[in-house]
């Protein structure tokens, strides 16, 4: 059976590779510049040259903004490599077959030459000169000024409206996201009049190649008729003098009307996606024009002397997809209407509570206006949200907490370089950083010898410098590190998330992981809750865990020392030192460096400073250690640790099952980052690898 071609798939075919398309048309048009074209093609290639054309001019008179045409300036280029790449190569059919009459460089140009020159070499040939002098002098020249003039108010006054807009933000005319289609526009705007001011040059510049191409065609071809070819002067004049006015106005005319179509639009930027996807939803957008530039073909097709086919072919086309994506935007509007009224029911039945209003983010991220590229993705560097969806899969495997989405969020009050993170509502951090340069930080806390910007490193507060992009190579030769702005905000967010995890576990989040994430545990879950402890205990009891950095990923591991504990006590701090105990192989494991745990004792003295001033039973125990006491262990304890991290060590300490809760109350306001293990939680099959002891001595412990 005889396949029938199926316009609808090979149409939905194009669309769906529009990129691959415009690059197989940009790659066709640079093979023009190189490889000889049969006449029958240059007609063709000639009649898609005045179609754009004319379909450019009509879209223009049609669009109500600028902005709707944003890729014009890089259609105006494609279009003038067509028109230059058609004009070599009927220049290269001219002089090579010129001798053979009219009709050597196809019908096109012979009939635009024959047609329009009437036969009059002289009056065709000043038909020539009148069009370049119009299109360079009077319409090129004129869109030129208006696309300068116009990119320089549009940067100008570009503060002003940024002012403007931050203005209605503030004072509530606009809500955040219209700011931010405001925003967008306004760039859109500017980057566009910035690219229409280039890309006027295309036209000046075309036409002048157009000029020169011309004389030299008439020049070298009388040469080549009379030398080579044996035509006598006045033929030789007449021929190729027809040739090369009817080549010139065939690039003349669609030059002109696209200059006209330049003039509008700046008189009346930033192109959004990929450009094959942007540029032919713009063309495409108003059928009309693609009709109306149809139908002139068709007219073109059949006045006497013109080609009939390539006329009639592309006319015929355009009709036929002007009626579809009628058709098609006919479809598209029902169906937006249908949507919107469904939209607005919904909204009129389901208004938006005033309680919403109370309600806080756990994470927040405030950017200020500069720093906005490293969430649009218009920075080479990562984009900040893709590494917080990555810092959110991280903490969960190592702490096994699902961290509550973080908004980001920008706030014109803040510096152009500034960030703060919040944490339920209050500040946590601030930071500021350059985009546009690298941070380079000396782990030896020596110069790094490179020129720079100095700065602190916001999360730890070490020295550092903002260098140039370009010296990262020399600052990896020297092993510095190097980071990117968006890896420093995300740095300084991951410390400041694990120095407030247990801040972060609502008791929503503990529902959530007990009866969503643990589905295994749910028999243990329902004999401990609410029977032997409720939801909120677990709550304070996996608070405890992650404020020290323990994870609670095994929570069945954690249940069942809770379900052990609590026939015992109630207490919930001593319920989380028996879940410690059931987690030592964990806890071990994380501490463990080269096989074996480092640790730090107290001394004699100091353990029996701390049973004696252990006060109560129960749950009633506190602790009761003179200050005086309290600031020598503290000074003991920095002198030794401080000296440890000068080696290269980071201990832990270990002590006694009794005064660990203790001992971590007063080492957590010093240096919350030290662990502190009892020695009931050292695994039996884990090695240990004492370091000294904290003393009450001045001199410190021997190491063992």
């Amino acid at each position: 059976m005889e396949r029938q071609f199926n316009f609808r798939h090979w149409a939905a075919l194009i669309l769906a590779n529009r990129d691959f398309t415009l690059a197989l048309a940009v790659i066709a048009i640079i093979s023009m510049l190189i490889l000889p074209m049969p006449a029958w093609l240059l007609d063709f290639g000639l009649s898609i040259s005045i179609t754009f054309s004319v379909l450019i001019l009509l879209t223009v008179l049609f669009i109500e903004k600028p902005l709707e045409l944003s890729g014009f300036p890089t259609i105006l280029l494609i279009i003038t490599m067509l028109r230059l790449g058609l004009n070599l190569a009927s220049t290269r059919l001219i002089l090579g077959n010129g001798h053979e009459g009219p009709d050597s460089a196809g019908g096109v140009i012979g009939a635009f030459g024959e047609f329009l020159m009437g036969g009059q070499t002289v009056i065709g040939l000043t038909i020539f000169l009148i069009l370049v002098i119009i299109n360079f002098v009077v319409i090129t020249k004129g869109a030129g000024r208006i696309a300068e003039v116009a990119a320089r108010f549009s940067l100008d006054s570009m503060p002003g409206k940024q002012m403007a807009i931050d203005a209605d933000l503030n004072a509530g005319i606009v809500d955040e996201h219209e700011a931010r289609a405001r925003r967008t526009e306004l760039e859109s705007e500017s980057g566009f009049f910035g690219a229409m001011d280039g890309a006027s040059k295309f036209v000046k510049g075309e036409a002048i190649a157009g000029l020169l191409i011309t004389g030299v065609n008439i020049l070298v071809g009388i040469i080549v008729g009379t030398t080579i070819h044996d035509v006598d002067f006045s033929t030789a004049f007449h021929t190729y003098t027809l040739l090369t006015v009817g080549d010139g106005l065939v690039s003349q005319i669609p030059a002109l009307i696209v200059s006209i179509a330049a003039g509008l639009l700046v008189s009346k930027g930033g192109m959004a996606g990929k450009a094959g996807i942007a540029l032919s939803e713009q063309l495409g957008r108003y059928p009309q024009a693609i009709g109306i530039a149809g139908a002139l073909m068709l007219v073109f097709g059949v006045i006497p002397g013109l080609p009939l086919i390539p006329f009639a072919t592309i006319g015929g086309l355009c009709l036929f997809a002007a009626w579809k994506m009628q058709r098609l935007a006919e479809e598209t509007k029902l169906a937006a209407s249908v949507e919107a009224e469904l939209t607005a029911q919904k909204d009129e039945a389901a208004e938006e509570p005033v309680s919403a209003m109370l309600s806080i983010d756990s994470v927040r991220i405030e950017l200020g206006y500069g720093l906005l590229p490293i969430i649009d993705g218009s920075q080479s560097e990562p984009r900040l949200d893709d590494q917080v969806r990555a810092l959110r899969r991280q903490l969960a495997t190592d702490y096994g907490f699902v961290l509550p989405q973080v908004r980001i969020l920008d706030n014109m009050t803040l510096g152009a370089s500034e960030y703060i993170v919040y944490i339920r509502e209050t500040e946590a951090g601030r930071g500021e950083i350059r985009l546009n340069k690298l941070m380079v930080i000396n782990p030896t806390g020596e110069s790094t010898g490179l020129a720079g910007e100095a700065t602190k490193e916001p999360v730890f507060g070490l020295p550092a410098l903002w260098i140039e992009r370009d010296l990262r190579d020399e600052a990896g030769f020297r092993n510095l590190t190097v980071v990117d702005g968006s890896t420093v905000v995300t740095t300084h967010l991951t410390e400041i998330i694990k120095d407030n995890l247990a801040d972060l576990l609502s008791y929503a989040e503990t529902q959530k992981l007990l009866t969503e994430v643990h589905t295994g545990a749910e028999k243990l879950m329902a004999d401990l809750v609410p029977q032997k402890i409720t939801v909120s205990g677990i709550q304070r009891i996996l608070q405890n865990l992650l404020s020290e950095g323990v994870s609670i990923r095994d929570m069945p591991t954690i249940l069942e020392g809770v379900a052990e504990a609590v026939p015992a006590t109630q207490n919930l701090g001593q319920i989380t030192e028996y879940v410690r105990v059931r987690l030592s192989r964990q806890i071990c494991a994380a501490l463990q460096r080269d096989g074996a745990l480092s640790v730090v004792t107290l001394s004699p003295e100091w353990e029996m400073e701390f049973a004696e001033a252990i006060r109560g039973e129960g749950d009633a125990q506190q602790l009761a250690l003179a200050p005086s006491l309290v600031q020598e262990f503290i000074a003991q304890f920095r002198i030794l640790f401080d000296r440890l991290a000068s080696e290269g060590e980071i201990p832990c300490i270990l002590t006694s099952p009794t005064h660990r809760p203790f001992l971590r109350s007063i080492i957590e306001r010093v240096r919350p980052a030290t662990m502190i293990v009892s020695q009931n939680e050292i695994h039996p099959r884990v090695r240990i690898r004492s370091l000294g002891a904290i003393t009450r001595r001045a001199q410190l412990g021997v190491a063992a």
